[in-house]
């Protein structure tokens, strides 16, 4: 109803502007809306709400200058959804709130949800995995994921941007965001380049990987391909057909064209859903973000009436105790949650800077970061419920193949034997005579073993998954709508990571004069030119090498630099301020405690954890040996040690460098004016009156009586409450 009123009076007041009065009951009938007077003056600023392309929601009220008209180019602005803030810098906005919260979840659910929380739950004490996993959900998680959203609605700006505007000696933490974004955007597109290549191959009358290929001879004879006999037709697909690997890294031997083009497709693709920002990308999320989660209960539902279904739920969910004494338990859980969030990529600072000012961010926050872990564990109970299928499949098929062996050697008399050991002489009665035989060698069934012989990654879901797929009625439906769903999962997480790129460079107006959509081509183009690196046999080692080092490192201490920032640099407390204005809502004093204490300790031991590891245990790679039909470990040569420190470095050293240059009157990112803020409207919308700084505060935080808290960074005392 407050919605049609609206309409009837926009169209009655084109000319004739309607008293304030007015406006201040819209404002509380349609609470999405605020009105731009700032101490009873017009502030000569325009706010664009959600829907800004419905008529319901455009800005009509009497604050608007009276050069504008309904035809104006400030009006069209609006009608395209973009928010016009101080110093006439148009910037967009969503169109709705379920856009952004389906283009958040998009971004955050990613192949690590279907691929990587599995394996590191049944590899860490299955169900007692659960309890690091959400102790670290709480303490590290999402107050750094509410901590991103509120910042970037606060500040309105990129995530250069908004650090730079929390201090200009903290510029570098958006710096390095989105060299972090390039970098794992670069080897992320392979991924999709991979799925889209066996989608297409799953259109076949007969999956390529169902069975191995046969080798043919000049006299038409022929034999089973000698690596696919030592291996498996799905690893023989995987690593030869697919990635035409080489068994060393130093030596690439082909180009692989197929996987090229592949890449050139991918790209396109994104470049397409991305060209007009998040006017583009936001529709397209109505179909990525959903349709992982239709396949995913299609796969639920077939996967509960599989043969061997309660035996891989089992595995996956029973607890091991003891596992939760391990560090290295808490550290996996750790950084699980951090990167499936995809926190510090400055994707989210982005997302949220499009956001009406009023919006609630801490409701947002609570609702992405649990359908991402609730995302993760629905997704464990599908891949395990399909590999008990497959493992009990292997062996059952064993079993046959063992008694078929003693069948022949000892007839139906072995079910009574007591058999010995492989090699040693048995007499057996056949037919009344006593026989001397030797026993054979036969294969170990050991269903807990096929149980346990799982992967994360790329293994899990080009080798073990698409194995139990071939043994599906229908394999090839099942085969499309499995990669189809991997596809749509990466593709949306990669306009996120595209898009805090694109923004950073937007806000630190590299190209003034170059229109997004041109900015965003470019990129697009750059970055399928440098990823044709991850297009020969050396291709996947480099991949591993990215996906092992350029988000890692770099991302956890972007993450502690950011608490660092927010904590003692802006400010806990005009942080929690902030808060309350936007939201009409105070945070709590656990997500204080969080963000100045427990999340940085949580970041730091993370880190540290990580350099020890590394340090005791060393790192190497997996390579393809064809002989074998196997993996090989070795050791990583000195250009791909060096490649992984300026991958780091490139990352990291903006921080310090952006700080000691401003120190020295040298700025890296120019000064801009604030983006707009209706401070005093909201907080007159929500009614909050000043209230005395709690003894808690003064005990936990260090907070003054007056309010005010210490400085402890050059620049950070700046206030721009008054706005």
């Amino acid at each position: 109803m407050a919605n049609t009123a609206h309409l009837m009076r926009r169209q009655s007041s084109r000319d004739l502007y309607a008293q304030r009065s007015i406006d201040r009951m819209e404002m509380k009938e349609l609470r999405g809306r605020l009105v731009t007077m700032e101490n009873g003056q017009p502030s000569h600023r325009t706010h664009v709400m959600y829907g800004a392309t419905n008529e319901a929601f455009e800005d009509t009220s009497p604050n608007r200058r009276s050069s504008e008209t309904p035809t104006s180019k400030a009006s069209s602005a609006e009608e395209r959804g973009v928010a016009k803030p101080e110093g006439g810098v148009e910037r967009e906005s969503w169109d709705s709130k379920l856009t952004f919260l389906l283009a958040t979840v998009g971004y955050a659910v990613g192949l690590g949800n279907v691929w990587r929380f599995p394996y590191l739950a049944q590899k860490n004490g299955g169900g007692a995995f659960l309890i690091p996993y959400f102790v670290m959900l709480a303490i590290e998680g999402i107050p750094i994921f509410y901590l991103e959203l509120a910042i970037g609605q606060r500040l309105r700006k990129g995530a250069i941007g908004v650090w730079h505007q929390v201090s200009p000696y903290l510029g570098g933490i958006g710096i390095s965001s989105a060299v972090v974004s390039f970098n794992v955007a670069l080897y992320y597109n392979s991924i999709i380049a991979w799925c889209l290549f066996y989608f297409a191959q799953s259109f076949q009358a007969e999956l390529p990987w169902s069975e191995c290929p046969k080798k043919y001879f000049a006299n038409g004879s022929y034999t089973t391909e000698p690596e696919c006999a030592v291996s498996s037709p799905t690893q023989y697909f995987w690593y030869r057909t697919t990635l035409q690997i080489s068994e060393d890294i130093n030596y690439p031997e082909s180009f692989n064209y197929k996987i090229a083009l592949a890449l050139v497709i991918a790209w396109i693709l994104v470049y397409l859903c991305m060209i007009k920002g998040i006017a583009s990308s936001g529709k397209v999320v109505y179909v990525t973000a959903t349709f992982p989660y239709i396949v995913l209960v299609i796969f639920f539902f077939r996967g509960i009436t599989l043969k061997g279904m309660s035996d891989g739920l089992i595995h996956l969910f029973t607890p091991k105790w003891h596992r939760i004494l391990d560090p290295v338990v808490w550290l996996e859980a750790g950084t699980q949650i951090f990167f499936s969030l995809g926190l510090a990529f400055g994707g989210l600072i982005a997302f949220s800077s499009y956001n009406p000012v009023d919006n609630n961010c801490y409701r947002d926050a609570i609702m992405v970061s649990m359908t991402n872990c609730l995302t993760s564990m629905f997704a464990g109970i599908v891949v395990f419920s399909i590999i008990g299928f497959k493992a009990t499949m292997v062996y059952e098929k064993c079993l046959d193949v063992r008694n078929e062996t003693l069948l022949e050697v000892f007839g139906p008399a072995f079910k009574s034997m007591v058999l010995p050991e492989a090699g040693q002489t048995v007499t057996v009665d056949l037919n009344g005579n006593l026989t001397h035989l030797v026993m054979p060698h036969l294969p170990v069934c050991d269903l807990q073993k096929e149980l346990d012989n799982t992967a994360s990654g790329t293994g899990l879901a080009f080798i073990i998954f698409t194995e139990a797929i071939n043994q599906f009625p229908g394999a090839q439906f099942w085969s499309v709508l499995f990669f189809l769903m991997l596809f749509t999962l990466g593709i949306d997480s990669q306009f996120g990571t595209l898009e805090g790129v694109v923004t950073s460079i937007v806000d630190m107006k590299l190209f003034p004069n170059l229109r997004k959509e041109y900015l965003t081509g470019g990129l697009c183009l750059l970055c399928c030119l440098l990823s044709m690196g991850f297009a020969h046999g050396s291709g996947s080692y480099i991949f591993l090498l990215f996906d092992m080092y350029s988000g890692n490192f770099p991302l956890l201490i972007i993450a502690f630099f950011e608490c660092v920032g927010i904590a003692y640099v802006y400010g806990v407390k005009r942080f929690a301020d902030d808060i309350q204005l936007m939201t009409g809502q105070r945070p709590g004093i656990y997500w204080l405690i969080c963000w100045k204490y427990l999340s940085p300790l949580a970041m730091l031991s993370i880190l540290i954890s990580s350099f020890v590891e590394l340090a005791t245990e060393g790192s190497a790679y997996d390579a393809w040996i064809k002989a074998i039909g196997d993996t090989e470990r070795k050791p990583w040569p000195v250009w791909a040690v060096l490649l992984v420190l300026v991958l780091v470095l490139a990352s990291v050293l903006w921080i310090p460098v952006v700080g000691i240059c401003r120190y020295f009157g040298i700025p890296i990112i120019d000064d801009e004016e604030r983006a707009w803020f209706p401070a005093e409207e909201l907080r007159d919308f929500h009614g909050i009156e000043p209230r005395p700084v709690s003894t808690t505060e003064t005990l936990l935080f260090c907070t003054r009586p007056d309010g005010s808290e210490s400085c402890c960074w050059p620049g950070c005392c700046e206030t721009d409450d008054e706005e």
